[in-house]
């Protein structure tokens, strides 16, 4: 018998017989689940580790020609429900090595015929165009596109929300009214965000799906918190240096948005296509500051699997990997292309730019990946310390354990 192997048979003995609650377990995505004897009650924790490497090259510009590592994340939470219809979620983020409030609410939910619906309030992730409304372990690529990132209220990913949600075969609509970040001051009225977004399968085989999607937001912001500043990941997120940038941009007022999403998968192979634009006011008479921006992302896996398709959200999910490498299988290997633009106007200091990316990712299991992006970057910025046309390469890496 294998070292401890004897002591771990005796746990799982002396927990069964002390397991007089009658509570069961069920292990479902790297972790267990568990569940009260009358159904009523279930538990789970959930989690992340991200880890990214990457190397630029190229630039005319050398302290942009970098090597970094960082964490993209490293997230601890849990999930729950009490009966059919009462549910909630907390997660907490330490990358960057700072203790951060991720998702934090409380939910309702139901069904009235063949429609479903949620209501959920508190801080909650945008449902905001297909790549940003995937959580980071989720799209094919080490960064969202610049859709994701750009098209975007000044308040974030994130915001204390009242969000209903409603479900039906085809597709889902949602709409949030949001104040500012948790830890956002409160010595004056919260910035107010009201976004909708609607998705829709027309098409939905088991192996072929269509989707269609849009959304939009409008945003007030509050008193003070006037900034607009943008700068943009282009070619990976741990070179600080390499952004694309609006300058310094202070006396905003709100900001307006909205993008149209359009892809799908055919078997192995997909493709997504995301546009958007956003005017953000300034004060004082000046005209807006617009951004627009446009990608376009195709995968392919050599290994058989459908792509990780969410038709629940309309939003990339988790791979079902058909041979695990820890069953003796050669994992799930995507291979991926990707090629995304953002433009900034309006203006005298708004920059541009746009990236082409080419990818490989190695799903070990439903848990685990490596991932392997080559990007060739073009940053046109008109002001700060890097006020020319510049282009350049960046390598990146990352490992990814998702529960």
């Amino acid at each position: 018998m294998q070292p401890g192997l004897a002591e771990q048979t005796a746990d799982q003995a002396r927990a069964e017989a002390n397991n007089t609650a009658g509570v069961t377990t069920e292990w479902k995505g790297g972790l267990p689940a568990f569940y009260s004897p009358d159904g009523k009650y279930r538990f789970k924790m959930r989690g992340r580790i991200i880890a990214h490497t990457s190397s630029t090259f190229g630039s005319d510009y050398d302290a942009r020609n970098i090597t970094t590592t960082g964490m993209r994340a490293l997230r601890i939470g849990i999930e729950g429900s009490a009966g059919p219809n009462f549910f909630y979620q907390f997660e907490n983020d330490f990358a960057d090595n700072v203790s951060d409030v991720g998702t934090a609410f409380v939910g309702w939910r139901d069904k009235v015929g063949d429609i479903s619906y949620d209501v959920r309030f508190g801080n909650m992730f945008n449902d905001r165009s297909f790549e940003g409304s995937s959580g980071s372990d989720a799209p094919p690529f080490l960064e969202r596109n610049v859709v994701a990132t750009s098209i975007i209220p000044q308040r974030g990913f994130y915001g204390i929300s009242l969000m209903p949600r409603v479900f039906w075969k085809s597709g889902h609509a949602s709409l949030t009214l949001s104040g500012d970040y948790i830890d956002n001051r409160q010595v004056v009225s919260d910035s107010q965000t009201l976004m909708g977004r609607i998705h829709w399968n027309p098409v939905k085989t088991e192996r072929t799906t269509l989707h269609l999607g849009a959304w939009g937001f409008d945003e007030q912001l509050a008193e003070g918190a006037g900034s607009l500043t943008r700068n943009t990941v282009i070619g990976g997120r741990f070179n600080g240096a390499l952004r694309v940038s609006s300058g310094t941009l202070t006396g905003g007022t709100g900001t307006r948005g909205y993008g149209v999403e359009a892809g799908g998968y055919a078997g192995p192979f997909w493709v997504m296509g995301e546009a958007g634009k956003r005017n953000a006011e300034l004060d004082a008479g000046r005209p807006d500051f617009v951004s627009e921006a446009w990608s376009l992302s195709s995968g392919y896996f050599l290994t058989g699997e459908l792509p990780p398709y969410n038709a629940h959200l309309g939003t990339f999910a988790q791979p079902r990997v058909l041979r695990p490498v820890l069953d003796g299988g050669p994992g799930a290997i995507e291979l991926l292309a990707r090629y995304e633009n953002i433009d900034y106007s309006g203006v005298p200091t708004a920059g541009e730019g746009w990236a082409a990316t080419a990818g490989v990712n190695w799903y070990l299991d439903n848990v685990i990946r490596l991932q392997f992006n080559l990007i060739h970057w073009n940053a046109e910025n008109r002001s700060g310390a890097y006020p020319t046309e510049d282009s350049g390469q960046t390598v990146s890496a990352g490992v990814g354990v998702t529960f």
